[in-house]
C-alpha cells in the first residue's frame, strides 16, 4: 500500500467503530485527517491516539446532516491540511429493522437525513476543492443491505440503497476530472453501532432468520478500514464506481 504522506483526509463518524480505525490507518501511512464526529469524547480520544503515534489530526464535532456543519469540516480540513485528498462518508445509524408499513416518519426521516442526505452534502462542499487539484478520492460505507432487502429495516435499506447509486453517479460524473468514487458494503462487523426493534416488530421477526441462515463470522473494524484505505489509494487507481463486499461472502449466498 503507498503512503498518504501529507494527504488531506476527513472522515466521517471517526470516534468510534469502522472511522476510528480508517483514521488510525490513515494516520499511519502519514495521513492528515480530520475526525468528523457528533461524539466529542471520542473524537477527541482518536486525535490524541493518532498525536501519541506521530501523527497529524484536528476534530469537528456536530452534526452532519447540518450545512453549517458541514462547511466548518470542510473548510477547517483544507485551512489546517492546504488539500483535500481523500473523503470518507462513513458515518451512519441503523433504523429498527422496521418492515415498510411500521417505520414512522420520524425514523425514516432521521435515518434518510443522516445515511444519505449527510454523505450528499459533504461531498458536494468538497468537490470543488477536489475538482479544483484535479484528483480526489471519495469512500462511502453503504452496506450488505446496499446489495439486498434482507439486512435491515425500509429506512436503512433504501438509504444504503441510495448511497450505491449516488456513488455510481458520481463516479460516471467525475471520471474525467480525475474523482473518483467507491464504496464499501460491510458484513457484520464488530461496532457499537445499536439496533434498537420493537418486540412485536415485523421486519426483526421476517430478517433474522434469513441472516442467521446466510451470515458469515463477524468481521473487524480494522479489515474494513484496510479496504476503505484501498479503495482511497493510487493501487485501486482503476477502480471507480464499484461497491466493495467486506462481508465473509454474505453477499455471495
Amino acid at each position: 500500500m503507498n503512503t498518504f504522506e501529507d494527504h488531506g483526509v476527513i472522515v466521517t463518524g471517526a470516534a468510534s467503530g469502522i472511522g476510528r480505525a480508517t483514521a488510525l490507518k490513515f494516520a499511519a501511512l502519514g495521513a492528515r485527517v480530520l475526525i468528523a464526529d457528533l461524539d466529542p469524547v471520542g473524537a477527541k480520544a482518536v486525535v490524541e491516539e493518532i498525536a501519541a503515534a506521530g501523527g497529524n489530526s484536528l476534530a469537528v464535532v456536530g452534526d452532519l446532516s447540518e450545512q453549517a456543519v458541514v462547511d466548518e469540516v470542510v473548510e477547517r480540513a483544507v485551512g489546517a491540511f492546504g488539500r483535500l485528498d481523500v473523503l470518507v462518508n462513513n458515518a451512519g445509524i441503523m433504523d429498527r429493522m422496521s418492515a415498510l408499513g411500521e417505520t414512522g416518519d420520524a425514523e425514516w426521516e432521521r435515518v434518510l437525513r443522516i445515511n444519505l442526505t449527510a454523505p450528499f452534502l459533504l461531498t458536494r462542499a468538497a468537490l470543488p476543492y477536489m475538482l479544483a487539484a484535479k484528483r480526489g478520492s471519495i469512500v462511502f460505507t453503504a452496506s450488505e443491505a446496499s446489495l439486498k432487502g434482507s439486512a435491515a429495516g425500509a429506512a436503512y435499506t433504501a438509504a444504503k440503497h441510495g448511497v450505491v447509486g449516488l456513488v455510481k453517479s458520481l463516479a460516471v460524473m467525475y471520471r474525467g476530472q480525475g474523482i473518483r468514487a467507491n464504496a464499501i458494503a460491510p458484513g457484520p462487523t464488530a461496532t457499537n453501532i445499536q439496533v434498537e426493534a420493537g418486540p412485536d416488530a415485523q421486519g426483526p421477526f421476517v430478517i433474522g432468520p434469513l441472516i442467521g441462515a446466510t451470515i458469515g463470522r463477524r468481521g473487524s473494524a480494522e479489515e474494513q478500514a484496510e479496504a476503505i484505505v484501498f479503495l482511497a489509494s493510487d493501487a485501486s487507481s482503476f477502480v471507480n464506481g464499484a461497491v466493495l463486499p467486506v462481508d465473509d461472502a454474505w453477499a455471495a449466498v
